[in-house]
C-alpha cells in the first residue's frame, strides 16, 4: 500500500488532460509563477535563511481553493532547495505503517508533499506529530503487556501539506507547520500574465483582447484560465488558421458555455431554478439540489463559492437568495423587497 500512495516528482494521480495540462504549463520558476506576490516572497526568505544555516525548511501549510498553485509552489520549494519531492494525498495514506515506509524512505532535505491533508485520520495525523517535531518516528512492537515503543531516527525533511479546507485540520497538526499560508484568488490582470506565458509554452499566437477576454472568464483561477485556453486553441487549430483571434475566442467560449462573467451551465441554472422556480429565495439547497437534478456537495462545494465571492448570492438563515445583480447579469427585471418574514419572526 505504501508505494502506491507515494508519488515521485512530476507524476499525478489526476485525469490524463490535467496530466498534459499540468506537465507542460506548470511554472518552472519563480519568475515564470506569476501572482501570490507576498506568499512567494515570504516562502524565498524561509528558504534563504534555512539554505544558510544548512537545515531543512520548517514545514509548510498552503491552504486555498483548488487551482491556484499550491501543488506548483511545493515544486519550486524542492527546486530551490535541491531536494528531492515526494508526492502523495490525505486518503493514500491509510494507515500508520504506510506512512511508516513513506518517511523512512525519505533523505535528508527532501520535500514530503501531501495533498488534501485535512483528509488524513486520526491515527495517522498522531503517528506524523513526532516526525514533524522531533524527525523520529515511534513504533510499538508487540501487543498487551509485552508491548514496547522503539525510537527510528528520521533525516531531517519539509512537509508542505496543501488543503481546500483548512478549517477541517485539528489544531495540533495546523501548529505543527510553521510556515502557513493562504493563497487568494487571482485579479484579471494576474490571469493574463499567466495566459501569456502559457501561449508561449504552447507555441500558439494570440492576440491582447482575447488574453483579457479568457482572464475575465476563468473564475480568479489559473487552472481554469489554462483550460480555457487550451479549448480555445484547438477551437482555432479545427475552425481556424491555428491562432487565436477575438472572434475565435468569443466562438469557443460560447461553444463552451462560459459567459463574460465566467459562469458556466450550472452556475447558471443553480440561479436560474433560484429565481424562476421559488421566487428568488430564500430557498434550501436541498430543495434547489432536487430542482435541478443535482447533488448537494456539488453546488455547495463547486457552485455556490464564486457566486458568492462576485455577489450573486447570498445564504441567509432561511436559504439561499439570487441577489439584485444576479437578476441584472441574466437579464431579469430587479425584484422588488417583500417582507417574507415568518409569523414567528414578525414576533421578535
Amino acid at each position: 500500500m505504501a508505494d502506491e500512495s507515494i508519488v515521485k516528482t512530476n507524476q499525478f494521480e489526476s485525469n490524463p488532460e490535467e496530466e498534459v495540462l499540468f506537465t507542460s504549463l506548470r511554472a518552472s520558476s519563480w519568475d515564470e509563477f506569476h501572482g501570490q506576490e507576498q506568499v512567494k516572497e515570504s516562502l524565498q526568505i524561509a528558504i534563504s535563511a534555512a539554505k544558510k544555516r544548512g537545515e531543512a525548511v520548517e514545514h509548510v501549510l498552503l491552504y486555498g481553493p483548488p487551482g491556484l498553485g499550491k501543488t506548483t509552489l511545493s515544486h519550486l520549494i524542492a527546486k530551490e532547495m535541491g531536494a528531492n519531492i515526494r508526492m502523495t494525498s490525505g486518503p493514500a495514506i491509510e494507515r500508520a505503517g504506510d506512512l511508516a515506509s513513506i518517511l523512512t524512505n525519505l533523505e535528508k532535505g527532501d520535500i514530503l508533499f501531501i495533498d488534501e491533508i485535512h483528509r488524513l485520520n486520526k491515527v495517522v495525523e498522531e503517528t506524523l506529530y513526532p516526525a514533524m517535531e522531533d524527525f523520529a518516528l515511534d513504533i510499538v512492537l508487540g501487543k498487551g503487556p509485552s508491548a514496547r515503543t522503539v525510537r527510528i531516527d528520521l533525516p531531517q525533511f519539509t512537509l508542505v501539506g496543501a488543503t481546500t479546507r483548512a478549517g477541517r485540520l485539528s489544531g495540533p497538526l495546523r501548529d505543527r507547520f510553521g510556515v502557513v499560508h493562504r493563497l487568494h484568488f487571482y485579479h484579471p490582470q494576474e490571469l493574463e500574465e499567466v495566459i501569456v506565458s502559457a501561449a508561449k509554452k504552447l507555441s500558439v499566437k494570440i492576440d491582447k483582447k482575447s488574453i483579457k477576454e479568457i482572464a475575465q472568464r476563468a473564475r480568479g483561477t489559473p487552472r481554469i484560465a489554462l483550460k480555457l485556453l487550451k479549448r480555445v486553441r484547438d477551437f482555432a487549430q479545427v475552425k481556424g488558421t491555428g491562432e487565436i483571434t477575438t472572434q475565435i475566442t468569443e466562438e469557443a467560449l460560447k461553444m463552451l458555455e462560459v459567459d463574460p462573467m465566467g459562469l458556466d451551465n450550472a452556475d447558471v441554472r443553480f440561479l436560474k431554478a433560484i429565481i424562476d422556480m421559488h421566487g428568488g429565495g430564500p430557498v434550501g439547497v436541498e430543495t434547489i439540489a432536487s430542482s435541478i437534478a443535482e447533488d448537494i456537495g456539488t453546488i455547495e462545494e463547486v457552485v455556490e463559492p464564486y457566486l458568492l465571492q462576485i455577489g450573486f448570492l447570498q445564504k441567509t438563515p432561511r436559504g439561499r437568495v439570487a441577489t439584485g445583480l444576479a437578476y441584472k447579469h441574466l437579464k431579469y427585471p430587479v425584484k422588488e423587497k417583500t417582507d417574507k418574514k415568518s409569523p414567528q419572526e414578525k414576533l421578535l
